[in-house]
């Protein structure tokens, strides 16, 4: 029978924790990699009979996972956030597809504001590729927005991936800020710039694109709110990228 790991990286997740790992019981073992959680994450983690808990010092999203799949004793990873949960469904589907050939699977997830599951602003179905055989299959190496490198193709499993995204209003700000001067930095990496025109374009083309094309008026008010705070993400990441390209010029 094929073993199936289950990978997940924490920082602080008391909150979250115990109901992922609860999710994964028909994992055959759970891997949690923490860059240096001061809660109550590791003595939580160390109850669970499945669970090895690892310290890692910050690598990064992309270098953070792969870690975790380098430390895994099997070649099957399932890789979740601490905010997620695997639904029984969706269990079932894992373990079925562990017995084809295809490297790599991927998942809808059911993204909840609060506890309202959106379905619309392009939340759902909102496919991610988290199983893999981690001997055809990595984490891009970046800091934020990794995603999974694969050359094959990848199956669809049924069943959901419940994420509980934000819990409120201040929960999104607080990461907004975060995020956002990682991709800001990111895309300085890169090479790319953003002028003006960038600030005023991009939110706009974002809210366009959440709250009218991905018809996020269908959720009410809310649908209006998730759209207005993505626009003012993408505002944010665009100006913080402008202020790095201009503190790297001076300092020529």
């Amino acid at each position: 029978m094929t073993k199936i790991s289950a990978t997940i990286i924490t920082l602080n997740e008391e909150g979250n924790i115990g109901d992922c790992l609860a999710s994964l019981d028909f994992a055959d073992e759970i891997i949690v990699v923490d860059s240096g959680s001061s809660d109550k994450t590791e003595a939580i983690c160390k109850a669970h009979p499945k669970a090895r808990f690892f310290h890692q010092e910050w690598l990064g999203y992309g270098g953070q996972k792969n870690r975790a799949a380098e430390l895994a004793q099997n070649y099957w990873i399932l890789n979740i956030d601490a905010d997620e949960r695997v639904t029984p469904e969706l269990a079932t589907s894992i373990c079925n597809a562990v017995k084809q050939e295809t490297g790599a699977f991927r998942m809808a997830r059911e993204n909840y504001f609060g506890k309202r599951w959106i379905r619309h602003c392009g939340w759902y179905p909102d496919y991610t590729t988290r199983l893999y055989d981690r001997r055809k299959c990595s984490f891009s190496e970046r800091v934020v927005h990794e995603s999974l490198e694969y050359d094959g193709r990848v199956e669809t499993l049924v069943g959901n991936l419940k994420h509980f995204t934000y819990a409120d209003i201040s929960d999104y700000l607080q990461r907004m800020n975060r995020y956002s001067t990682l991709a800001a930095a990111e895309l300085h990496k890169s090479g790319a710039t953003a002028g003006s025109a960038a600030l005023i374009i991009k939110p706009l083309a974002t809210f366009i694109k959440m709250y009218l094309i991905r018809k996020g008026f269908l959720e009410g008010y809310l649908g209006l709110q998730l759209s207005m705070l993505y626009a003012q993400y993408t505002f944010c990441k665009y100006a913080k990228l402008t202020e790095l390209s201009r503190t790297t010029t001076k300092g020529i």
